[in-house]
Formats: C-alpha cells, structure tokens, sequence
C-alpha cells in the first residue's frame, strides 16, 4: 500500500512538471486593457444609483452644454414657402461628473446608443424648426463617447427644416441671412447654459455647393430668450413689475448669409426685357403708312412682354412691396407701351389722304409726284379714248371689261375707270386731271372740255407748284424717337443696376447684428 501510495505521488509531480515546463515554452498572453467583462463593470458601477431625470450639478451652477454642427448639404431654399434645409453633424457635449472614471486622459469609451436611454441628456429643439428629422438608415445615425473625467459627446445627424424670413425687395440681387435658433426647451439659465464649441462652432463641407445660392458667412453668437414663467393672469392684470415673472431660457444662433446667383435670371428675364424694348424700336424706322404692321409689332412686343412678367413671379410670393426684378419688368413694359403710344401720336398728325396708293403694272410706281400725274394724264390725252360711261359726278364706272383698270386716287370723292386701249371721252379724263385734288362741290363732269385746254393747263398747273413726293414719308417724331427712346432707356439703366448693386455691396459689408 505504501508502495503504490509512493507511485501516485510521484506520477503527480511528473504531470505537474511537465505541465510547468509547457506552460513556460508557449507565449505569454497580454492581459487585456479594457475587455467586456470590466467594461460591463464599470458601465454597472458607474450606472449604479444614477438618475437620469436629474442634470448634473443639481442644486449648484448650471451645466454647460458646449455645441458645434458640421454642415454637410443645404437645399433645398423655398422663397414661396420662406424656409431652408440643411444636412448636418450636430454635436452636443457635456460633462456628469457622476460618470467620470479612474484612468489615463486619452481613455474613451465608445458606448451604444441605447445608452442614451439610462444617461442624462439637455432637451434641445430648434426655435424656429418646422420639420426636422434624425436619419435612422440603416440605424439610427448617433453615437456617445465617455470620457475618464465624466464628459460626454453625443453626435447625431439630422436634416433641420427652418424657417428663413426673407426681404425680397432686392430680388434677385438680394443676401438672405437665415437664422437657426436653438436652446433648452424645458431648463432656464439657473439649471442649462449653452456655449459654442472654441475649437470649432460651425463647419461647412468643403465639397457642399448650391444651385442658386453662395454661402458667404455663417456668424454664431449667443442669446437669451425670455418668457413669461409661472405668470398665469389674463394681460389686463400684469402688474408693473414684470421681471420677476420672467424666466430666461440660454439659446445659441447661427446665421447662414446666402448671396442669390443672378445668371440664372439674366438668362431668362432681363435678357429677354430688353431683346423686346429694342425689337419694339424697330417700328421707328417702318413707314408711318404701315399701320397694320407697326400695330401688329407692338401688340405683340406688348404681350410678349406681359409673359415673361407673370413667369417671372410664378416662383415668388405674394409679397406686398415691388421686387427689383419687378421694377425692370415695368420698365420694360413702360417703353413697349410708350412706342405704341408714339406711333399713335405720328398717326395722328399725319394727313388725311397721305397713305399708300397702288397702281397696276402699266403705270409706274413712282406717280406719286404731281408732274407724274399730269403726264400720266397727257399720255392718255394724246392716245385718244372711247366713250365712257359716268354714273355720278364723283365715280365713274365701267361696266364689266377685263381690259379695263380703276386708277384709285388719293382724292377720296373722285375716282375714274380708264381702258388700258384708246378712249375717245375727254370728258371723264379731264375730270380726272383737273378735278383729283379739288373739293366734292368742284368734282362735275364736264363733257364740253377740250384737248388742247387740258395740255395748257397741265403746263401752267406744273410751272405753278413742283410738289414733292407724299408716299413713304418719314414723320419728325420717329426720327427723334430713334434717338430718344434707346438714350432714356440707357440711362434709366444705369441708374438701375448702380442702384440695386451699390445697395447689395452695402448689404454685404455690414456685419452680424
């Protein structure tokens, strides 16, 4: 018994030794640092007894809750709607000294957002949010980070709908600054206090651009916003001494200056306005015979031009006050309008008679000018001519003959049909002749005139007076319209564009307020 008591013995120690001498020839592990175990521990220990409905310092100075965005997007910006959206990193940090602990400066915790649920957390909205959201695909975008001294950062990403209060009167040379306000819904300055971030407040993505804006300063500063607390009475009972009623809540606000990309509106207004004032001009230089045609050019410069200005609000509020761009669109108006006004008044004051008059292919264009008349008149004399039918004393007709055409003079009480052949009546040819510019009570027909007195007196007629061409006249106020009209508009738009940019460079260098 002795013996084998002695054999089991000694076979231990061997199996002892030799898991001694394999425990020494393979490699020493390193002793994990943070593994799950301790971090569950530590997470249990810090959580142990802690209240997440209590902010931290409770009862003594106010926690400080230190903020900073990256902005990744903006877009889209409604003028119609009067509010803007951006996409952005908004990063709240914060320090619970109740979950500080012990271990180097660079110890962090990454912590599940369910975390969030059993820590404390400032109640953060937007003041002037209308429809923002936290992007949860493919899982909610958030994470925390605790630091070994109790700091807390919570990052989220969230797309912020605000409003953005809009002065269009400068439109479209105008800078929007649109404001984001935000603060503690529930805590007063006594127990939450926000602060920007120094080392950085607000960031824009250097990949970020917008279609109709440029983001040219995004100011941040801080705010106080006061309310009426546990004041309750109707306002007819306020009592002179408000302040104590009041209770003052710390907000933090970013403004985001937009200048407007005016290319867009160059292209499809102010080029067309003036491609229209200047084809309304063409009517200047249009006989003031051609009614119809200088007519038909301003009514459709003019409904063209009514077009483009209904276009150009359809994007637009109703605001009550004029735009810029509304001012250059009555500007325009105002001239094609102010063309057919002119082209009225050279109507008015041309005379009677004085329009266009058209012959056929056997007489020549030019028998305007009164010797070309009296010629035409003595060429038919000298051919001779067949009898003609009269039918008044003023209107001389034919019955039906194709080889016959009516001369229309610009008399309108005396007109007479001549055969193209030989005529033998000189009487309807020297009423012709003599009596085209005379009164109706002076147009008879005299069937008694002879030859040779229509030759002698075409001859006195032309020594007398050499008139001057009446068709295709140009009237004096069309001359001084082709100069008037383009100067005026010029000038009236230099003064407009100086103006309304010389007010944009002044916009732009005045500072935050």
């Amino acid at each position: 018994m002795q013996l084998r008591e002695m054999l089991s013995f000694a076979l231990l120690l061997f199996h002892l030794k030799a898991n001694c001498l394999v425990s020494l020839t393979k490699p020493r592990r390193m002793p994990q640092k943070n593994n799950h175990q301790n971090i569950s521990i530590l997470l249990d220990s810090l959580l142990c007894g802690y209240d997440n409905s209590i902010r931290p310092n409770f009862g003594g100075p106010p926690a400080i809750v230190e903020v900073d965005i990256m902005v990744r997007s903006m877009g889209p910006i409604s003028e119609i709607d009067m509010t803007y959206s951006m996409d952005c990193y908004f990063r709240q940090s914060w320090i619970d000294r109740r979950l500080s602990f012990s271990g180097h400066d660079n110890d962090t915790l990454a912590l599940s957002i369910t975390m969030l649920e059993r820590i404390w957390k400032p109640d953060t909205y937007f003041y002037n949010g209308k429809q923002s959201y936290l992007h949860t695909i493919t899982t909610p975008n958030q994470f925390v980070r605790l630091h070994h001294d109790g700091r807390v950062l919570y990052s989220s990403r969230l797309t912020i709908k605000a409003g953005c209060p809009m002065n269009l009167a400068d439109f479209p040379m105008d800078i929007q600054r649109c404001p984001l306000k935000f603060g503690s819904f529930g805590y007063t300055k006594k127990d939450v206090i926000y602060r920007w971030n120094n080392a950085r407040q607000v960031a824009i993505a250097e990949d970020m651009k917008l279609s109709q804006f440029d983001l040219i300063d995004t100011p941040a500063g801080n705010q106080s916003y006061a309310v009426f607390g546990s004041f309750k009475n109707s306002i007819s009972k306020v009592p002179s001494n408000l302040n104590s009623h009041l209770d003052e809540y710390s907000m933090l606000l970013v403004s985001f200056h937009l200048q407007r990309h005016m290319g867009n509106f160059l292209i499809q207004v102010y080029g067309p306005c003036v491609l229209l004032v200047v084809l309304s001009w063409v009517s200047f230089w249009l006989n003031r015979e051609a009614t119809a045609d200088r007519v038909s050019l301003g009514i459709t410069t003019v409904l063209t031009m009514t077009f483009l200005g209904l276009e150009a609000r359809k994007d637009l509020p109703k605001v009550s006050y004029p735009t810029a761009l509304d001012y250059f669109v009555f500007l325009s108006f105002s001239f094609i309008f102010a063309t057919i006004i002119q082209f009225a008044v050279v109507h008015y004051f041309t005379k009677y008679g004085s329009g266009e008059c058209y012959f056929s292919s056997d007489f020549s264009s030019d028998e305007s000018d009164s010797d070309d008349d009296w010629e035409t008149c003595e060429k038919i004399v000298r051919s001779g001519g067949e009898s003609v039918n009269t039918r008044s004393p003023i209107h001389h007709v034919i019955p039906t003959d194709p080889t016959l055409i009516e001369i229309i003079p610009l008399n309108p009480y005396a007109t007479i049909p001549l055969k193209t052949r030989r005529s033998s009546s000189w009487s309807a040819i020297a009423n012709y002749c003599f009596h085209r510019k005379s009164t109706p009570q002076e147009v008879l027909v005299n069937n008694n005139v002879q030859r040779p007195s229509i030759t002698a007196h075409s001859r006195t007629y032309r020594k007398r007076k050499k008139r001057t061409p009446r068709f295709n006249s140009v009237s004096k106020i069309d001359q001084v319209s082709r100069v008037v009209f383009p100067i005026f508009f010029v000038t009236i738009n230099l003064f407009y564009w100086y103006s309304y940019l010389l007010r944009t460079n002044r916009i732009q260098n005045v500072g935050y307020s």
